[in-house]
């Protein structure tokens, strides 16, 4: 093997390390811390619950006495000066109940960025400064791209379970565990 041959390998494989790591790198996000992620999520929930009432089908029919449950996954979080920022993917389904049985009028799921600030004297020690999503058609993939990394774009399609939603609105209506879910 001549001393060129070995130079252009050795500089080829030096090469595909320095890709590797760095690739690796860039697509796996920052760990999420997960006792912050602890303490905020319970906020992040309740605010986004909160921004959905009134907005849902079941909601019209007082019978159903329909709410909206929501849950947040954590995709990137950071902590600077007292504010968080966190990325989530959020899941809301609104849920009534029609002859003893879980009914779902509506649901959404969509990543938003919340903002939050130590306080004190809020519920849970943190309150909401801002809450933003992506709008709906055209300018939905320009926002993603502004305010998420590679990886956490692609897990923006993957479906969130909903079983712990189904499990909060039949203990909320006083359902058996294993009551049916039929849609509005």
């Amino acid at each position: 093997m001549s001393v060129l041959s070995f130079r252009r390998g050795a500089v080829g494989v030096g090469a595909a390390a320095v890709l590797a790591a760095t690739g690796t790198w860039v697509m796996w996000p920052a760990g999420v811390d997960a006792g912050l992620w602890a303490e905020v999520r319970p906020v992040i929930e309740a605010r986004v619950a909160a921004d959905s009432s009134g907005g849902g089908y079941g909601e019209a029919v007082p019978a159903w006495k329909a709410r909206w449950f929501c849950r947040a996954e954590a995709l990137e979080l950071e902590e600077h000066a007292g504010e968080v920022r966190a990325g989530v993917n959020t899941l809301c389904v609104e849920y009534g109940v029609l002859d003893q049985s879980l009914v779902e009028c509506g649901a959404g799921q969509h990543p938003q960025v919340v903002r939050l600030q130590r306080d004190a004297a809020a519920d849970g020690g943190y309150r909401v400064v801002s809450r933003e999503e992506p709008p709906d058609g055209e300018g939905y993939g320009r926002w993603t791209r502004a305010h998420f990394g590679v990886l956490v774009r692609s897990s923006l399609h993957e479906p969130m379970p909903s079983a712990a939603l189904e499990s909060a609105a039949r203990a909320h209506f006083g359902l058996p565990a294993d009551a049916s879910v039929g849609y509005c």
